[in-house]
């Protein structure tokens, strides 16, 4: 394949004109030790996108990578889009900035390009993940509007260009959307297994854009998240023969798809030749014969389940998060 630049990566346009990339690197379950080299690579190899969040722990060397970028001359920081989320301990309104504040200084950045809402779930302050019911707030004792109108303010004072949530569904981004601003992006977990086309249309239909993670199935998430038997998704023999037909990996496939359906993706790797081929899936043109045929795997099947916010005695089950 012709190497790819940024000047060919696809831009998603926000409502007042900022556009950014389509394609991003995913930092979730970067390992510390390897996320500063891959974030470095990655801005070496033509990624302008990076996206991580305070919970995964490996923020300082995310901005370690991004900051050696900058120093080589290889990107100025405007050229960089970054988002973060705010996690679930953080929700208190008075708790949103110094969350971000404190992020910024893990990243070595003035400014966000993207904040996002990591789940629709509050915690208690310093729970990382809950371990009993004792560790949650519920949404009447915090709720989502406190901590988006403490998002709004955030954004007010410039400390993030953008705001947005991850893991609403349609009801919970309703509820924002009438007391405002409207949040301007929803990251969810999108595969030709989970295609959500439903949300999807409504988040085109309301300008809310919407980014796709876990879009290769996840296989390297903690043990304790998966369950016996889940389908591995780049097995699967319709992704396989449209990657024979492309002359391509399923794994290419798997991202072409969701840049195909008008989606950012953010595909995590940590190894240079990963990296580098991932990106290579911008190029990709899938026909309406290939996407009819990745339209019919959907089963609505998570990789990620939430199930760890539906524990006995808390007051979240799984139909509140997914509705």
């Amino acid at each position: 394949m012709i190497p790819t630049t940024d000047s060919q990566i696809e831009k998603m346009k926000y409502v007042n004109g900022d556009t950014m990339p389509a394609l991003g690197l995913g930092t979730w379950k970067s390992k510390p030790g390897e996320v500063k080299n891959a974030v470095y690579t990655a801005i070496k190899k033509g990624y302008r996108h990076i996206d991580c969040a305070d919970i995964y722990g490996n923020q300082n060397e995310v901005g370690e990578g991004i900051e050696r970028a900058i120093d080589q001359g290889i990107c100025r920081r405007e050229d960089l889009w970054i988002t973060s989320k705010l996690w679930n301990s953080d929700h208190q309104k008075d708790m949103v900035e110094k969350a971000l504040k404190r992020i910024l200084h893990d990243l070595r950045l003035e400014y966000l390009d993207l904040f996002l809402v990591h789940w629709p779930v509050a915690l208690k302050v310093g729970v990382g993940l809950p371990e009993s019911p004792e560790d949650f707030f519920s949404l009447d004792e915090v709720p989502l509007t406190e901590t988006w109108g403490a998002m709004a303010q955030c954004r007010e004072k410039g400390l993030t260009h953008h705001i947005g949530v991850s893991n609403f569904n349609q009801n919970q981004l309703e509820e924002l959307i009438k007391v405002g601003p409207k949040p301007e992006m929803n990251q969810i977990e999108l595969h030709p297994y989970l295609q959500q086309t439903e949300l999807l249309e409504f988040c085109k239909k309301n300008n809310i854009l919407v980014t796709a993670y876990s879009p290769l199935g996840s296989s390297d998430r903690p043990q304790q998240m998966k369950k016996d038997g889940e389908p591995v998704l780049y097995t699967n023999e319709v992704i396989k023969e449209i990657a024979s037909k492309h002359g391509v990996s399923a794994f290419h496939i798997l991202i072409a798809w969701a840049l195909n359906r008008g989606t950012a993706v953010i595909p995590k790797s940590v190894t240079p030749d990963h990296i580098k081929s991932n990106l290579e899936a911008t190029q990709i043109d899938l026909d309406q014969d290939d996407m009819q045929k990745i339209a019919k795997l959907d089963h609505e099947y998570r990789f990620v389940d939430g199930g760890f916010w539906a524990m006995d005695g808390s007051p979240y089950s799984i139909k509140d998060i997914w509705g």
